[in-house]
């Protein structure tokens, strides 16, 4: 059977197109054939299946990536996140290649072409679940739109000039109302996005856990907080508040949202699969990332293997003075 990649690329980069010639020409010398996902335009129009507005470069209809091996992406993560959707529904692994600038989801540098030619021809690779998150938004007891996240949903004011009165809860009970310009409700993978501009902590990946973080909140307790996994999170909007707000998952797919609006979310049964060509640890990719500075780091083989010095023995006390008091001098 004939193997398939398929290939989403960033639209606008002037070196794709070459790069993505010379990458689908390297594997169709091994059999292997590359599909690549054409751009759709920027629509502003609601998506009659789940009633979302799709406004960055949504994925056409027609695409399909059942039956691929992998889903392969040049670009940075806004480009990644776009493979995501193509990849999820399929069940297909997703490989990043970084185009951009952070490229947190990405798993190799545009650099690295011919090294990752040779790991796909050889099926080198192993593949990761991501957690995801199922976004349901209501409004007067009617479903209003149905999505999902790899990163995060965030409810956000669509004014700039007002504060969004939202309403929290956290698995059917009230935790505090906010008076914000909104709240990220994120997964792990997204701890290192917007939940992270917004001052939540990093997650690592492996680590199972829900993290909602208010943004600008003005309120005594508005500390970002880490959830288990099975939480059940909901914001509403403030009806009395009479602001309208609007959610976004993973800053691609939106929904607006009337006063009196529920967003509920939740984690998803359907994961993002991740092909991982390295199995260095979480910590390093941080630290490549971020240019975290670790000068003065001696590592943990220094650590253990070096010997104890033996503690001398204290010093024998000086000689007594045999320099006469003054009694006796007086004597």
């Amino acid at each position: 059977m004939t193997r398939r990649i398929m290939l989403v690329t960033h639209p606008s980069r002037p070196e794709v197109p070459d790069l993505a010639d010379a990458f689908a020409e390297r594997l169709a010398a091994h059999g292997i054939e590359v599909e690549a996902v054409p751009e759709a335009e920027p629509t502003h129009e609601v998506v009659k299946v789940d009633g979302v507005v799709a406004h960055k470069s949504p994925v056409p209809p027609h695409v399909d990536a059942t039956g691929c091996e992998l889903v392969v992406v040049f670009g940075g993560d806004g480009t990644i996140l776009r493979g995501a959707e193509i990849a999820r529904p399929a069940g297909t692994p997703l490989l990043g290649v970084n185009m951009g600038r952070v490229g947190f989801l990405a798993e190799a540098e545009k650099e690295d072409v011919d090294s990752i030619v040779e790991r796909i021809v050889a099926r080198d690779y192993h593949v990761e679940e991501r957690m995801t998150l199922e976004v349901e938004v209501l409004h007067d007891g009617e479903v209003l739109a149905q999505n999902w996240a790899l990163n995060e949903a965030s409810v956000e004011k669509s004014a700039r000039e007002r504060m969004l009165e939202v309403a929290v809860e956290v698995d059917g009970r009230p935790l505090s109302t906010w008076g914000c310009d909104g709240v990220v409700m994120a997964t792990p993978t997204g701890s290192t996005a917007y939940a992270f501009s917004g001052g939540g902590p990093v997650v690592w990946p492996d680590v199972e856990a829900l993290l909602l973080v208010p943004i600008s909140a003005h309120a005594l307790f508005a500390r970002p907080l880490v959830l288990g996994p099975d939480t059940r999170l909901a914001v509403e909007v403030v009806p009395q508040s009479y602001v309208t707000g609007v959610m976004w998952c993973d800053g691609r797919r939106t929904v607006e949202l009337p006063p009196g609006a529920r967003v509920e979310v939740r984690r998803s049964a359907t994961p993002v699969l991740l092909a991982r060509l390295s199995t260095e640890p979480f910590t390093d990719r941080l630290v490549a990332k971020f240019a975290l500075p670790v000068t003065g780091w001696r590592g943990p083989a220094v650590a253990h293997h070096q010997t104890t010095p033996a503690v001398p023995d204290p010093p024998d006390p000086p000689a007594t003075s045999q320099v006469p008091t003054p009694l006796e001098s007086a004597g």
